[in-house]
């Protein structure tokens, strides 16, 4: 039975800004406080299901009414 620990060397800074570039590549350039513009919110949200069939469908389904 073998026990995994933590590894005993450590990268150094620019070992681990090495490795997020060789990662993820070059960043994109920082967006200035004069180019950002406020979001607005226009599609549906996604956060609840769309409702399914008809209101009436569900009053005869449920037996209401």
């Amino acid at each position: 039975m073998s026990v995994m620990s933590e590894p005993t060397e450590s990268f150094t800074d620019e070992e681990y800004a090495f490795l997020r570039h060789v990662r993820f590549g070059e960043l994109p350039p920082a967006v200035r406080p004069e180019e950002r513009v406020a979001l607005t919110e226009t599609d549906p949200r996604r956060d609840r299901p769309e409702p399914a069939g008809d209101p009436e469908e569900w009053t005869l389904r449920h037996g209401a009414g």
